[in-house]
């Protein structure tokens, strides 16, 4: 199997990259700056120079060509404004899952986050809202359009080793954290058994081993 993830130097993103290397899954990471390439290919990955958000449709189409599956796992990060939000987590999701229709890549798998598809927190800022707006719009792009999908919210992230004991289900899930490393493994899960097809997933830590929580959907 071949798969590219886009944001291929993010946390989960090196995570999944050392997952799937273990499973003797090719695997290409998308990454805007050069110097990122030695920690995609000390995971695993061949690292490719593409920045979505400049980009065209021809030249992301031509990186995913030939390819399995792709999963979305750019974001525009902390410390940004709420302009990149849309030009990192909406359209950058928008523009990888045309790309991925263009070249044929059946599988598509986007990280979104809780709180997407409902109406943020009055309270919540400014960033926080383009935020949840962003990751909602990236959501109902994604759905309408003719690729084997599955969307994953995972809930608050931690740097914390992962456990391997999760909650995965259908929305709505209690809000609660999770590990990059258990999402990074439910990914892996997900693209190796070709479950949660036409999904939207909500994901924090739990009682039920990944393969188990995978295998019930």
């Amino acid at each position: 199997m071949r798969v590219v993830i886009a944001g291929g130097h993010g946390k989960i993103a090196l995570r999944l990259t050392g997952l799937l290397h273990e499973r003797e899954t090719e695997v290409l990471g998308l990454i805007r700056k050069s110097e990122h390439a030695p920690d995609l290919e000390a995971a695993g990955a061949q690292p490719i120079e593409l920045d979505l958000e400049h980009s065209s449709r021809a030249e992301i189409t031509e990186a995913l060509r030939g390819s399995d599956a792709v999963v979305f796992a750019a974001g525009a990060g902390k410390g940004s404004g709420a302009e990149r939000k849309y030009t990192v987590d909406r359209d950058g999701s928008v523009s990888l899952a045309a790309a991925a229709e263009d070249a044929g890549v059946p599988r598509f798998l986007q990280i979104s986050t809780m709180g997407a598809g409902q109406s943020p927190d009055p309270d919540s800022g400014e960033v926080w809202k383009a935020y949840i707006d962003a990751k909602t719009s990236a959501e109902q792009d994604l759905r309408s359009r003719d690729l084997d999908w599955t969307i994953l919210r995972p809930g608050a992230l931690t740097d914390d080793p992962g456990s391997g004991l999760v909650a995965l289900s259908s929305p709505p899930v209690p809000r609660g954290r999770v590990s990059r490393q258990d999402v990074a493994a439910v990914l892996a899960e997900l693209l190796a058994t070709h479950r949660g097809s036409s999904h939207t997933l909500e994901l924090t830590e739990g009682d039920t081993p990944v393969p188990k929580a995978v295998a019930a959907l």
